[in-house]
């Protein structure tokens, strides 16, 4: 059962919202399906991201695979624990494996994205 606080998309990136903070990361079921990650590339502070546009790169011992923004908006802070330990995101991708925050610019962009039931059921089909 995926967390029921955040929001999906359908590339397995989730997003917490506080306010106009997002925090972001990939879900359990990604981190399941590419095995152990073993680098993570993300962007600078200050950059900004578009919804659904690719902010960064996963890379585990299976695949590489393009990080894709669930929210627009200025990043804030990267994970910099992720640099050293890329394996959080396998060990807790909903706690210390997230990956950045952003000042979302558009929070109706939630909107977009799946709740967890949808996003249950789009991996249920997977």
């Amino acid at each position: 059962m995926v967390p029921s606080d955040l929001r999906y998309t359908k590339d397995h990136e989730w997003v917490r919202v506080s306010g106009d903070e997002a925090t972001i990361g990939i879900t359990e079921y990604a981190a399941g399906q590419l095995g152990d990650i073993v680098f993570v590339e993300l962007p600078e502070v200050g950059r900004t991201v578009e919804q659904f546009a690719a902010f960064g790169v996963v890379e585990s011992v299976k695949a590489v695979s393009d990080l894709f923004a669930p929210l627009s908006g200025e990043v804030l802070e990267t994970n910099g624990d992720l640099s050293s330990r890329p394996e959080l995101v396998n060990a807790e991708p909903y706690g210390a494996g997230w990956m950045l925050r952003v000042r979302a610019s558009d929070t109706d962009q939630l909107g977009e994205l799946l709740d967890a039931a949808a996003y249950d059921a789009l991996i249920a089909e997977s």
